[in-house]
This record gives structure tokens, sequence and C-alpha cells, in this order.
């Protein structure tokens, strides 16, 4: 097996691998000149209108979720679920461009076709899953896929028949947000992939959210139309101008109903801005202005405005040489306008007040574990650059996933975490063969459930886990068709790390490292939450007795 370098390979000027700053340095585009803040961008060009599309519900098998003891894991939420059991409420694919083109031909399309996408073994690389978001009541839950497709599912609503169908989740709106582009003067090509979604606050009828791929941020704006209107007086039943001399008297249009059609049109393109790969979007709590950050400047942008933006933070040095870190992920205070935070891949949190400057290089607050010694490796700057960072719903608390753990920080205390949660410990040992295989650069998210109680994180088998933060107790759990049979129980799984196996058991060798769970998410009151694997999307919630 090769080996990897030794940790002195890392000169002392600041010239390093990829390992010296836990992500690689070659996926940063060519150097450019700093940008001034505020900077004039160019106006983005016309958008085509976005092509429509549909999925499908495939309905699953149900069953408690278990703590490691075999008794259901109390996760509190301020719903109250206490000792309740959890189910699989569903499992939802993802369409792909096969499935988008027998679904065209029928009517109804919540029911068509469910035989043939549950004989869809296979998944184009277009069709994983690269992001999901609720909205701000739940109600609606948005995926993003590498082929730039956004998917937005609505939940069912409560009928006095069926009550176990509220928590199950249909197709509400299928959109082409971005299409694969081609820079010709840096020869760099642009993926459509969806790196973040995030939802603005509803404040009428329709709905708005964001979507952005390596560099452009686009408004979407989700509505709903019941009505067309007829009656034109210029123009005939099919739309066609009629001939002014024709028209004798004077008619008003009058709206007739229609089916249901949901709209996604784009409403701002914010682009031009970043000459690095966008790795966040955050809304501010004013719901005026949002954060885009990329690996190395953050940039702050109005949703009126798209040909101008506000460099709030800029890492760069001056000699690209020196660079020993860059910007992971960021996000606005969920209170405090003027507060926002980053993490870098060194494992530090910034805090940031744009009331102190309009450059935030300088932090307010710096979050730091020191590092033991004994620990040292080659792998240690690696597996502590940190992935994502939440505020919790309160905005007291920060927590940020890094490869091996999920941390809890105190905005009160920078210098260590108040809590420290061991996802996968057991792959210590196997981090020479996780950084052969690219596996160790591999960016897992973290969410809060609605009370800030449980804090969830995915893992590789298609693994996810859950901590408890007031009884101390975790689990975890597996996402996969195998346990998707009708009333079957979601036991909690355990792996093995050395020693005899129990039958229950799987070994830490058996584990499937193409099968990960990056993204996941929390209904922001209620205990449902969406779990992605791969082109499936796995939904459970609160048992209802």
């Amino acid at each position: 097996m090769h080996q990897p370098p030794p940790a002195s390979s890392c000169s002392s000027s600041g010239s390093c691998e990829c390992a010296r700053v836990g992500v690689r340095l070659s996926a940063l585009a060519p150097a450019a000149a700093p940008c001034p803040a505020p900077r004039r961008l160019p106006r983005p060009r016309q958008l085509e209108p976005p092509s429509r599309g549909t999925s499908t519900l495939i309905r699953a098998g149900l069953g408690p979720w278990c703590s490691p003891t075999g008794s259901p894991a109390p996760l509190s939420c301020e719903t109250g679920c206490g000792e309740g059991s959890w189910i699989l409420v569903c499992r939802l694919l993802v369409p792909t461009q096969v499935s988008l083109l027998s679904m065209e031909e029928d009517i109804d399309t919540r029911k068509i076709n469910n035989s043939f996408l549950r004989d869809h073994s296979y998944a184009t690389e277009a069709d994983i899953i690269s992001t999901v978001e609720f909205n701000h009541t739940g109600e609606l839950l948005a995926t993003g896929d590498k082929g730039g497709r956004v998917v937005i599912f609505q939940r069912e609503q409560e009928s006095k028949n069926q009550v176990h169908r509220r928590g199950e989740y249909n197709v509400y709106s299928t959109f082409q947000s971005h299409e694969p582009e081609f820079d010709y003067l840096k020869s760099l090509e642009i993926e459509e992939k969806i790196n973040k979604i995030r939802w603005l606050p509803q404040q009428n009828a329709a709905y708005f959210l964001l979507s952005t791929n390596d560099k452009t941020v686009k408004l979407w704006k989700v509505s709903e139309r019941d009505k067309r209107p007829e009656g034109y007086n210029l123009k005939d039943e099919e739309g066609r101008l009629r001939d002014p001399a024709t028209i004798t008297t004077l008619r008003v249009p009058v709206l007739r109903p229609m089916d249901l059609m949901v709209e996604a049109t784009p409403r701002r393109v914010f682009a031009n801005a970043h000459t690095y790969h966008i790795n966040s979007i955050s809304v501010n709590s004013d719901y005026e202005t949002y954060m885009s950050a990329d690996d190395l400047r953050i940039n702050l942008w109005n949703f009126e405005i798209t040909n101008q933006s506000f460099n709030i933070v800029d890492i760069k040095p001056a000699n690209m040489e020196e660079l020993t870190e860059v910007i992971t992920a960021a996000e606005f205070h969920p209170h405090h306008c003027n507060t926002f935070v980053y993490s870098s891949s060194k494992g530090t949190i910034r805090l940031c007040d744009m009331r102190a400057s309009a450059l935030c290089d300088r932090h307010t607050k710096f979050f730091e574990e020191p590092e033991d010694p004994s620990n040292r490796s080659f792998f240690s700057e690696i597996i502590s650059s940190i992935s994502d960072v939440k505020f919790s719903h309160s905005g007291r608390y920060i927590m940020t996933r890094d490869y091996l753990t999920v941390k809890v920080w105190d905005l009160n205390m920078e210098n260590r975490p108040i809590e420290t949660y061991q996802v996968h410990d057991y792959l210590r040992s196997k981090l020479c063969s996780l950084y052969e295989n690219d596996c160790i650069f591999d960016k897992f998210e973290c969410v809060w459930n609605g009370s800030d109680s449980v804090i969830m994180t995915g893992s590789y088998n298609n693994f996810f886990r859950m901590f408890d933060r007031n009884t101390k107790r975790d689990v975890t759990l597996e996402a996969s068709r195998e346990n998707s049979k009708p009333r079957a129980i979601l036991k909690p799984r355990k792996v093995c790390v050395g020693g005899k196996r129990r039958k229950d058991e799987i070994s830490v060798d058996s584990l499937d490292f193409s099968k990960k769970i990056l993204h996941t998410a929390w209904h922001p009151s209620e205990n449902i939450i969406a779990v992605a694997a791969t082109n499936n999307l796995y939904i459970f919630q609160d048992k209802v007795n």
C-alpha cells in the first residue's frame, strides 16, 4: 500500500500540500486580485425558462427507533416525543432523466409508474442528492442534486380518514436550477451541481428559495396558479394577435378555473462575484441580505441588487504559496443581523461583527480547541478541518462537524467546546486507507432538532447518528432499501472494532465507504427528519399512537 508522505514534507515557509489545509488546493481557481468593497459586477445574462419535471412517492416500512440498549431512544423535542417510537414514513426517489420522460405521458403525476421507479435500481452521477433543506414551517422539503435540479416535496394534509398520512411528502415541483457552463478565460468547467439551498420566510402565497452551484446564486419564486385569464381584446382564444380593424367592442377579461399548476421562475441571478467555489449561503435575519462564501472570500448581497456585492471577509494572501487555510462554511446568527460565523480547514471558528468594520478580517471571537501533542499525526490537520457549522435555534451555541466528531461550542467560551460527540471513532485506524480513496475529504453536515436538544449527523455505510444532549444517549441507524420492508423495525446498528463479532454487529472492515450520509435535515418544530442516501431520500417521523 502506498504510504502518505511524512508530516515534515510541508515547508515552514507556508508552501504546503492538500493535507496542510485539509482540502485540495488544486481545486482552487487561478489567483485573482482581491475585490474591493463594494465591487461592481456585470449584469447577469437572461436565463431560459426552467424545465418542469416530476417524481413519485414510494412507501417503505414502519418501525420504532431504538437505543443501543433496546428500548426506544428518548429524543426530546418541543413537541414532546418523550419515550415514543419513531416510524419510517416513506422513501422518496429523486427523478432520473429516464423517469422524467416516462412520467410526462401521464396526467396524474403523483400516482404514475410506481413500478418503474421501484425497479429502477441504477442511479447516474447526476441523480445523487447534494443538499436537503426544510422551509421555515416544515411544510415543504427541497432537495438539490448533482444534475442541477431542485425537487420540492410538500407535506400531505391530514384527513379524518387517513390520519397517518400527515407525515408523508409528495412531489410539489421540479425544475432545473443550474446548467453546466464553461469559463473560457480560465478553461474551467463549472458544474451544475446544487451545493446549497436556503429558504426565505414566506411573506405571501408564493415561496422563495436560494440555490447555488460553484459560481452562481439564484433566487427562485415557486407559486401556484389555478386560474387563467380569458376574453382579451387584442388576442384570440389561441393567443394570436387579432386585427385591430376587426375589433368593434371592448371586453373585460375574466379569470376561469384551471388545473393547479406550480411554476418556478428565477427572480434574481447573483453571478460573477466569486473566483473560487461557493460552499455556503446563509440568509440574514433581516431578510433583506444574505451572504455567500467561497474558499477564500465571503460576500454580502442585497436581494434587490444583483450587480453589486460587498466583500466582508477576504483571507487570500498576497502570495498563494503562503496559503495555509481556507473557508469551509459560514452562517448568519439566527437573531442578530450583524453577527456571523465562519469555519476554516484548520479546525477554527471565527465570530465576526459587521458593526466593527466594513471588512471583517479581524474577528470578534476565535474558537479553537488545543491539540493534544500525543495524538499528533500526518492526518491531524485533515481530520480537524470543519465541514459544517450551524448556530442553534436559540443563537447561544455553535455546532461544528469535523471528520470524526461533532462539537458544541458556547459563544461565551472560546478555549474549548462544551460537548464533543464521537461519530465514528472506529475509523481512526483506517485513516491511511481513507486517505488513499479520498474519503477522508468527505464533507459531512450536521443539524439540530427544533429545541436544540438532539444532534444528528451522517456516517458511512448509510449510517446516521443521533446524540441526545440531555440524556447523553446516542443511537446509530441505517437508511437503506434492505431495511425498508413494511412494518419492519429499524433496529440500531453497532460496529465491531475488534475481537469476536456478535450476530447483530457489523465489522469495521465490512463498511461500504461508497454509501455515505452527507446531507440531513430536521423539521423546524416536529420530530421529522430527512436523510439523503445517494438518490434516495428517507423521511422518518415520531410515531403517532
